[in-house]
Parts: C-alpha cells; structure tokens; sequence
C-alpha cells in the first residue's frame, strides 16, 4: 500500500461496514468480495475502515487491528488507498492501532475527537492529535470531523489552524458535518498536498462547489457508481447532470429517513443491493426490519435502475 501514500486523496471514498457473522464475530471472509464489489460494481477504489460505519467504538483493539489487516491485505492491488481509522477513547489504545497501521502498510490514518471526556478547545484535540499521529510520525493523518456524534462542537477549522506545524504528516480532514461556512474555510486554507474530504452524502454537490477534493460516506458502498457519475458531471461543467444524481440521492435518503435510517438499516440496505451477507450491527445498534430495508431497496432500484 505504502507507494500511493502521499498521493493527494480525491474522489470517492467508502466507508465500509464491519462483516459480522450471524453470531456477532467479525466474518474476515466477506471482505475480499466485499473489496472486488467497490471495485468492480461501484467502481470506488479508496476506502475508509473501522469508522462509524464500521461501528469502530463497538469493537475491541484487537478485532480492529485483525480487520485493519485483512482490509490492507485484500486491497493490495486492488485499491488506491486504505485509510484505517484509529480513534479511540483512550489516547493509548490510538496510539497502539497508529502503529499497528503503520505496521500493516496502511496509506493513511484518521482519527475521531474523543467523545467521553471531550477535548475543550481546538488546542486540547489539536494536542490530543498530535500525541496520537507522534506513534507513526510519517504516516498521513486525517481529521474526522463528526460534531453530531461526538458532540465536540470546535470548529474544524480551528483544528486546522497552525496544525501543519505539530503534525507534519498531516494530509487533511474528513469533514462530516453540516457547515458548509466551516467547511469552505477549511478548503480555503487547505495546503496544496491536503485533501478536504466531505461526509454528509446528501450535501455533495454543495461541497464540491466550495471547493472539496472528494467525499467519504456510506452510501458510497452500493451507490458509488452513480456518485461518480455526479462528481464527473460536476468536473465537465455539467451542472443539470450533476444537480439531477444529486436530488436522486436526496429522493432516496429522504424515502430512508422516513421510515428510520439508521445504522444498522443501513448496513441491511447494503447486504439487499449487493448481494454479500455483512450480518447484523452489534449491540447497541440494533438489527432492521427486513421489511423495512426492502423497501429502501426498491426505492433504490426504482430511482437508479442501473449504473
């Protein structure tokens, strides 16, 4: 993996779910289909593992350096870049999976603000950041910027003030919020070998009109091609073509919304429209009506019928 490892992040990024077994274990074996799908169906050649989607804070250190492996493994050749995600409760624990990662040839990683005792400022998290990049100080690290879940409200930007001075492998942020003034200024100080990364799916369009180098979600897992299509249409000035993928996707999650979108109807979504079998979310989350992720399916397949 390591070559591409400064290469500058643009595009499409899935963020993968975690393959469990029926029994809650983590299922190694789906994850080379699970890649050969991205790849080959969705045409989406970067991933982002252990993250939300992945339900990273429901797994042990040790199941997610087991799965940080097997993801690097299996992309070898297949995938431009494998972002793991370390972020952690505790700063020791990152650090541990920082230099697991580095271990196992990872591209990059990123990393999440602590969300229990919560960093109080933009110079705690940045000094939180910085301890956690010192275990891998050559590695690309990014910033997971998820205010909504982690209820650390500190601009992203402030993060990024001054923050190429304390970690100088730093290569951008993973921005999953909703603003996009925030967002903007991020980009506007963006150094040119970063990558300003968005993650609130419905919104695209919008970000990369403010400038934004590519985008890391879940939906990007089933329905990548058809964001590539967007994205494409958007470089090529066609803006009625972007705008219509765009409000097709706002169709779907709006139709998802409604009957409760969450992560656990997600990943069933994800099992209906590819056909591999990732199992159920682990507790907390809890398991969707099978009822309920057939009709997101044939939403899905009555607003895209094909890529």
């Amino acid at each position: 993996m390591a070559p591409s490892a400064d290469k500058k992040l643009t595009g499409l990024i899935a963020a993968t779910f975690t393959p469990f077994t029926r029994e809650g274990e983590i299922n190694l074996l789906e994850i080379g289909p699970y890649i050969d799908y991205l790849t080959e169906k969705q045409g989406v050649r970067n991933i982002f593992v252990n993250g939300t989607t992945g339900e990273s804070m429901s797994l042990s250190v040790a199941e997610r350096k087991i799965l940080a492996e097997e993801w690097c493994q299996k992309a070898k050749g297949k995938m431009d870049q494998v972002i793991v995600h370390v972020g952690c409760m505790s700063l020791k624990d990152a650090q541990e999976l920082t230099r697991h990662a580095e271990q196992i040839r990872a591209d990059a990683i990123a990393v999440i603000a602590p969300s229990f005792f919560k960093p109080s400022n933009a110079d705690v998290l940045k000094s939180f950041l910085q301890e956690v990049a010192s275990a891998a100080p050559t590695l690309p690290f990014y910033y997971y910027h998820l205010p909504a879940i982690t209820g650390v409200n500190v601009p992203a930007k402030d993060v990024l003030d001054g923050i190429e001075k304390l970690i100088p492998s730093f290569r951008g942020v993973k921005f999953s919020g909703s603003d996009l003034m925030d967002f903007g200024r991020c980009v506007s100080y963006c150094l040119p070998h970063w990558s300003v990364l968005y993650g609130v799916d419905e919104q695209l369009l919008a970000a990369l009109a403010m400038g934004g180098h590519g985008a890391v979600g879940s939906t990007y897992n089933y329905a990548g091609c058809h964001v590539n299509k967007l994205i494409s249409a958007f470089e090529n000035g066609d803006l009625v073509q972007a705008r219509t993928i765009q409000f097709k996707m706002q169709e779907l999650l709006s139709h998802a919304m409604k009957l409760g979108f969450d992560l656990g109807v997600n990943k069933q979504l994800m099992n209906e429209v590819s056909g591999l079998c990732l199992g159920p979310p682990r507790l907390p989350v809890m398991p969707c009506p099978p009822d309920r992720a057939q009709s997101i399916a044939r939403k899905y397949h009555s607003i895209f019928p094909e890529c």
